[in-house]
This record gives structure tokens, C-alpha cells and sequence, in this order.
């Protein structure tokens, strides 16, 4: 594939500046060169980029912060059978000379800019959306999504006001893509892996559709602050979910994943910095590796209680919309949203919300632990209560066959089913005897279920040291080569007695994996980060390493780390 390409950045309207950069290598940290080998089709090479947070700095010249807005046009030529796709509108394309253009008109900030070129194909999805793939997976992709799509943009316009970006495209990138979803505006790059599941596919594009009003078209001035893009968005995500599949389906999404906040709180302790909102970075600190569970869910209740405050959801959404327009186009800190807030209901500013004992603002921004106050979630009790019986069945002194066996996972919905599971884990180590009766009613109907089901439940396989269903383990290794679904099970593996099993794995799957998630699972294996940073995609530049057999006791419940990392910005 060309590498020659020249952009223009633009700091004002004007075009005061231009920064021109025509080779990019590939040691170049956020741009992604991937051999055909690592792409969905395997027949023709892909690049992309990930700016996220602080890395468009190796793409192109640029002051990387949120804090700086600006326009941009780009001129990308590539070879025949490559299609070039870019986070802004484009505005001409040469079939003779192979040369597409593009123009951002809204300014935004550097981590926004993203391309990505390959053997790309699309669909129509609705008037303004198209979906983008290889073609071996496309029809797929616009199968999960069908119309919905436009149906969860015009949800969102009916709560926070007009989209902004004018299209709203979906690209989906090969299993290397290092992160779930990012939300680069007309264009959200996401895994093709998250196709497995529709339940979390229809969350990562809602939520990266609130991104839309939150992050892009108002952004955090400061990384510290991360929090007004995902708390707010996932707020954002979590009201049109509420408006599109009601509020028993939101509450049992946002159960799941607070009960996934609670096991970060447990692991870090009530005194990590890392769970405050307003984060101090030290000098020389990449953002991106403090972003957590926090960031979302920790913001998102913030942003609930200011709307509890209100009285009314509606009377916030008032607010939303207001702050979009009075913000769009600008970053922000926490400050200027708190005192829109209290300008918008003087009423609260009157009766001094933000100093109420025990949930003051600046509490809740710079207090270590977990959220001062979670929402109301009741709604959900009609798919939360029956996943909280089965586990108390399954924790019984023995376990009542009988009960059990009414119920059935495969009628359940998929956030039922993980929340099941990662409750079963949170009460490992059970008994071999316990992990066999689960295996013998569960093992065969996970192996059919989708990915974010089967790693859960082979995650209490390795936490459990149940042998027989180590084959399981090793299939799934061999079929899923991202990084989301990859390191969780390596760190599993090598924390307990798997560890030369793993190291076997390893080295028959690395060749499928991108070399940046290969010296990963090497670290995690070997605990050394002495390798070389030009691995290509030969395996033989990994040499076996022999691994030595540890054996950990079980960690006790409430230390250990979440049973599956999922955030929508995993680096």
C-alpha cells in the first residue's frame, strides 16, 4: 500500500496554517499497517489510525489536546483497489488518479482526525448512515444493524437536539483494531469481533453516537476531565436506550456494569487517585492508560444525580440541549457545565445543592472510592431478579438440581447471561464438583452463544483449574485474535497453573496476531518487556521462551481484577 500523503490543518477558517507530512512508517505509534494476513479477508493489506488520546501527535503536526480546535482538509492518493475513508466529508475523488480529498468544516480537536484505507465496501443503511467493511463481512454487518441506525439518531435528536456532523457512517475494522469503538465524527471506526454479539453492538454505537453531542461536538478541555465526554455520553447512550428498548433493558446494562465498577473499586481500594473524576496526571503520563471503569460509570452516576436533582428527566434533557448549544464546537471544564447547571435551575443554586452534606460537587469530582450515589434501577428487577436467583441457587450447600433446572439460559438476552456469569465468578474458587455440574448444564450451550458469553464462562473455567474444559479454551484462542478477548484469558492463565498451557497456545496462534497484541501476550507470559519493537508477522522473531509453572493460591472475592475488560476505549 502507498504511503504518501499530504495533509492540511487548518487553526482557523482561513487556512493560517499548513502542515504537510509525506511518508508515514510504520514505527509510527497510532498508525496500524496491517499485512493482508491480519485483515477479515486476508487478501489485501489495511491501514488505519487511532488518535485516542494523545497519539495523532505521529500521524500528522499538531498542538495534541483536547483543549485545541481547529478545521482540516486532506488529499490522500493510494493504489488501485484501495478506498480511503476519513473522519470528515468527502468532497472529491479521482478515479484516474486514484486520489480522494476530504474537509472537516466543524473544528475539532487532533484526536478526532482519523483514516483508515483498505478493500473497503458499503451498504445504504438509511439516508444519512452507510455501513463500511471488507466484503466478506459486510453482509454480516448490515444484517446486525438493519435500519436501526436512523431510528437511534432521530431518538437522539428528539433528547439533545440536532446531529451536528451531518453523516453518520460505521466502519468496521479487523480484529486488530486495539479498541472496541472510537467515535470519530461522520465516521465511528468499531471491532468487527463486537459482531458476535447484537446486544453489545447496539450499546457500542449508541454510546459512540452520544458521542456525537458529547466529546465531539462539546470536549473535555483537559484529559483530566474525561469524564464530561463519557459520563455524559454514557448517560446520553443509557437515555436513548431507555426511549428505544425501555427501562428494564437499560437498568439490566447499566447493573452489569456497575457491578463491574464495584470489582475495579475492590481491586484498586476506596483510596486510589484513579477513581476520582478530576485525575491529576503526572508529567510524561499517556491518558489513555488511566482511563477506566470510572471515567464511565462513576461519571455517569454524577450526571444521573444532577438529573435527579431536577425532578424531572425531561427538565434535564432541557439542560443537555441547552449546554450543547451554548458549548458546541468548544471544550469545557467541569466548572463551566456545573455553573450552566445551576444558571439553568436557580431554584437548586438557591437552595445550595452543590455543598448538600455528604454529595458536594467538588465530592464528587475529587473524592477517591466509588460513586457517592447510585440511580434508581428497580426497573430492571424483571431480568435482574431471575440472573441473582440462579446464582443463589448454584451457591447453595449442594446445589438443587431440580430448581436449576428451571431455568433456561437460552432464553435469556445476552447482558442476562454475562451478568450470570460474571456473578458465578465472583464467587470463585468453587468446587470441582460444582464446576462439573456447571459444565455438564452449561458447557453446550455457551459453546453456541456469542464471544462475550464464552469468555465469561471460561474464564471460571481457568480461575476454577477445571481441566476438562481446556479444549474449549484453546478453540477459542485459535478463533478470536483481539486484543479484547485475548489478554483477559492470558492474564487468567497465567495468574493460576495454565501457564505452559497458554505458552502452547501462544506460540500455534501468534502469526495471526498483530505484533502490538503479540509482545503483549509475551509480557504477560514471560514478564519481560525486553523484545524487539520490528516483529513483522513472522512468529519465528518470538522465540519460545520456556515458561515457568507458578502456582497462585485463589485470590479471595473482592481482589482480584474485573472478569472481563470491557470499556469502549480499551488501549
Amino acid at each position: 500500500m502507498g504511503r504518501g500523503w499530504v495533509f492540511q490543518h487548518d487553526n482557523d477558517p482561513k487556512h493560517t496554517a499548513r502542515a504537510t507530512k509525506e511518508w508515514l512508517r510504520k514505527k509510527h505509534l497510532k498508525i496500524w499497517w496491517l499485512d493482508a494476513e491480519l485483515t477479515c479477508g486476508q487478501t489485501r493489506p489495511l491501514v488505519f489510525t487511532q488518535g485516542h488520546s494523545v497519539c495523532n501527535r505521529s500521524f500528522f503536526p499538531c498542538f495534541d489536546t483536547p483543549a485545541v480546535k481547529s478545521t482540516y482538509t486532506a488529499t490522500v492518493r493510494v493504489p488501485d483497489g484501495v478506498t480511503v475513508l476519513m473522519s470528515a466529508s468527502r468532497t472529491a475523488y479521482s478515479k484516474q488518479d486514484r486520489v480522494f480529498q476530504f474537509s472537516m468544516e466543524y473544528p475539532v480537536p487532533a484526536y478526532l482526525v482519523a483514516l483508515v484505507a483498505g478493500d473497503l465496501q458499503h451498504v445504504d443503511i438509511g439516508p444519512r448512515s452507510r455501513v463500511w467493511a471488507e466484503p466478506c463481512i459486510l453482509t454480516c454487518a448490515v444484517s446486525k444493524l438493519g435500519g436501526s441506525v436512523e431510528h437511534w439518531l432521530n431518538v437522539a435528536e428528539d433528547l439533545f437536539g440536532p446531529y451536528l456532523w451531518g453523516r453518520y457512517d460505521i466502519v468496521f475494522l479487523p480484529p486488530s483494531f486495539p479498541i472496541v469503538a472510537m467515535e470519530n465524527p461522520c465516521l465511528t471506526f468499531i471491532i468487527s469481533s463486537i459482531l458476535e454479539s447484537r446486544e453489545f453492538l447496539l450499546i457500542d454505537v449508541i454510546h459512540e453516537i452520544a458521542h456525537g453531542w458529547f466529546g465531539n461536538a462539546v470536549t473535555n478541555a483537559t484529559w483530566e476531565e474525561m469524564w464530561l465526554s463519557e459520563g455524559l455520553a454514557t448517560y446520553a447512550q443509557r437515555r436513548i436506550t431507555t426511549k428505544a428498548y425501555g427501562e428494564a433493558f437499560t437498568c439490566l446494562e447499566t447493573v452489569f456494569r456497575l457491578d463491574a465498577l464495584h470489582r475495579q473499586m475492590c481491586l484498586l481500594g476506596d483510596n486510589n487517585p484513579v477513581s476520582k473524576l478530576q485525575v491529576k496526571f503526572e508529567p510524561g503520563i499517556n491518558p489513555s492508560s488511566l482511563m477506566n471503569l470510572f471515567t464511565y460509570e462513576k461519571g455517569f452516576c454524577f450526571v444521573s444525580y444532577l438529573s435527579q436533582l431536577c425532578g424531572d428527566v425531561k427538565r434535564f434533557d432541557s439542560f443537555l440541549r441547552a449546554y450543547i448549544e451554548q458549548f458546541k464546537f468548544s471544550s469545557v471544564v467541569a466548572q463551566d457545565l456545573l455553573n450552566l447547571f445551576l444558571g439553568f435551575f436557580p431554584e437548586l443554586k438557591e437552595s445550595c445543592v452543590a455543598q448538600r452534606e455528604g454529595l458536594e460537587f467538588e465530592r464528587w469530582l475529587n473524592g477517591c472510592g466509588p460513586p457517592l450515589c447510585e440511580p434508581d434501577l428497580s426497573a430492571g428487577g424483571v431480568l435482574t431478579g431471575p440472573v441473582q436467583n440462579l446464582c443463589d441457587l448454584w451457591a447453595s450447600e449442594p446445589p438443587d438440581p431440580a430448581a436449576i433446572s428451571n431455568f433456561n439460559l437460552s432464553s435469556w438476552s445476552t447482558f442476562q447471561t454475562v451478568l450470570f456469569l460474571d456473578r458465578l465468578l465472583d464467587r470463585s474458587p468453587l468446587s470441582h464438583e460444582v464446576m462439573g455440574q456447571l459444565s455438564g448444564c452449561y458447557s453446550a450451550q455457551l459453546d453456541e452463544m456469542n464471544a462475550e458469553v464464552q469468555i465469561r464462562w471460561l474464564q471460571i473455567v481457568v480461575r476454577n483449574s477445571f481441566y476438562p474444559d481446556l479444549p474449549r479454551i484453546r478453540g477459542f484462542l485459535h478463533k478470536h485474535t483481539s486484543r479484547m478477548y485475548t489478554v483477559p484469558l492470558y492474564e487468567d492463565l497465567c495468574a493460576g497453573v495454565m501457564k505452559c498451557f497458554a505458552a502452547e497456545v501462544f506460540y500455534q496462534t501468534q502469526a495471526r496476531l498483530h505484533p502490538n497484541l503479540r509482545r503483549t501476550l509475551h509480557q504477560i507470559l514471560f514478564q519481560t518487556s525486553a523484545l524487539p519493537t520490528n516483529t513483522g508477522s513472522d512468529p519465528s522473531l518470538l522465540p519460545p521462551t520456556p515458561p515457568v509453572p507458578q502456582t497462585h493460591p485463589q485470590e479471595p472475592p473482592g481482589a482480584r481484577r474485573p472478569p472481563h475488560y470491557w470499556y469502549y476505549h480499551t488501549t
